[in-house]
């Protein structure tokens, strides 16, 4: 055999050894995770991805002491404490620290709630918020609060609500000084002062931004007084106008159970013994 019939054999030879090899297409994952099932196109990939699962962080936040298991990952966390949120929703404006969630919160705007609760319909755009919602359906409440025994299906809502006792109100209405512990109550008073109030009482025309607040009112026409004070007797509409006539009595500002009609100085006394 002539050397240029050599090459020719020794190339047709290495093309064959090519061809018996398993075809692998560019991206293709082949390599998976034996602890949660994840694909991945490239071994170190993967092996990066396992220490999730090894719980080894070693990289960790000087400000709040959160640690991470990737170098990355503690640098994109440092973002929420240096406020810079450098993606932003065109629909919206709203801003965040990482282009993934600025896509997640753009499904709200899509309108595509694709994961639905068998046990009520209820649809939502991503699987974690639909799991949190089924803790509803099920019963089961984990966080408690110590000072009053009430309990929630999440940490978040346990912590929201702890604020109550603390007595601390961070939003302050511009328009009367009224302060609220959540924002979403401050939000929910504001309405008084918007000047459109579509729900009117048709017995003596008070108009009202909020149905429950009309509906309120309308006890005072019933002639119903199921709020009583405890030294005279007196019977009024509304708990609020009988703990206003306490004051006659004690000189204070006072707050009154409805359960047990015991009085207490502070709301926050009131909650934690309710």
């Amino acid at each position: 055999m002539t050397s240029t019939q050599k090459d020719q054999h020794g190339a047709r030879s290495q093309r064959s050894q090519e061809a018996d090899k398993p075809h692998r297409r560019k991206g293709k994952k082949t390599y998976s995770c034996d602890e949660c099932g994840k694909d991945f196109s490239r071994g170190g990939d993967l092996k990066r991805h396992q220490l999730i699962h090894s719980g080894f962080k070693p990289y960790s936040c000087d400000l709040c002491g959160k640690s991470f298991t990737h170098a990355e990952s503690l640098k994109t966390h440092q973002r929420i404490h240096s406020g810079f949120k450098p993606y932003s929703c065109d629909l919206c404006g709203k801003s965040f620290t990482q282009a993934g969630n600025l896509k997640t919160h753009q499904l709200i705007h899509s309108g595509f709630k694709p994961y639905s609760c068998d046990m009520c319909g209820k649809s939502f755009t991503q699987a974690g918020n639909l799991k949190t919602h089924q803790l509803i359906h099920s019963g089961f409440k984990p966080y408690s609060c110590d000072m009053c025994g009430k309990s929630f299906t999440q940490a978040g809502n346990l912590k929201t609500h702890q604020i109550i006792h603390s007595g601390f109100k961070p939003y302050g209405c511009d328009d009367c000084g009224k302060d609220f512990t959540q924002g979403r109550d401050i939000k929910r008073h504001q309405l008084i002062h918007i000047v459109v109030k579509a729900h009117y009482c048709e017995l003596c025309g008070k108009a009202f931004a909020q149905s429950r607040n009309l509906q309120k009112h309308l006890v005072i026409h019933s002639g119903i007084k199921a709020y009583s004070c405890n030294f005279c007797g007196k019977s009024f509409s509304d708990k609020h106008y009988r703990n206003s006539h306490l004051r006659i009595h004690t000189g204070n500002d006072v707050s009154c159970c409805d359960q047990c009609g015991k009085l207490f100085a502070t709301d926050a006394q009131l909650q934690q013994h309710v």
